[in-house]
């Protein structure tokens, strides 16, 4: 990302927003990686539509919920991370980081499978505009 600096030598920061929460059950095998053809055609029209509406780069952050150790569910959320920002790069979008927090970040508690697990099992997408 291009760093832009101040007189004093600090950094300016661009104005960016939360943009798109994808659940991945929605992308993803229970698993897996690889982006269903379904949700490739969703992120494309999500990826173009933005850009079109003035964004100039994205932040790609991947999530998974509690079940497994935390090796593996960093190693999956880093891996579906990148999986999504290949669909940006393939329409192309610049992507200024990628990265997989596994269940280190969860947006509620892991408590249920069909509550806050889900929620947690999640792509976040940044608009900076």
């Amino acid at each position: 990302m291009d760093a832009r600096r101040l007189r004093d030598g600090s950094a300016v920061c661009h104005r960016s927003e939360i943009c798109g929460v994808v659940p991945t059950d929605q992308l993803f095998a229970t698993d897996r990686y690889a982006i269903s053809a379904a949700g490739r055609q969703t992120l494309q029209n999500f990826f173009n539509q933005s850009m079109a509406n003035g964004t100039f780069a994205f932040l790609i952050y991947g999530h998974t919920d509690s079940r497994a150790s935390d090796e593996y569910n960093m190693r999956l959320s880093q891996n579906r991370a990148n999986a999504v920002a290949n669909v940006a790069y393939s329409v192309g979008a610049r992507v200024a980081d990628v990265r997989g927090f596994g269940e280190r970040s969860p947006r509620a508690p892991n408590d249920t499978p069909s509550g806050g697990m889900a929620q947690n099992r999640c792509v976040e997408i940044y608009c900076l505009k």
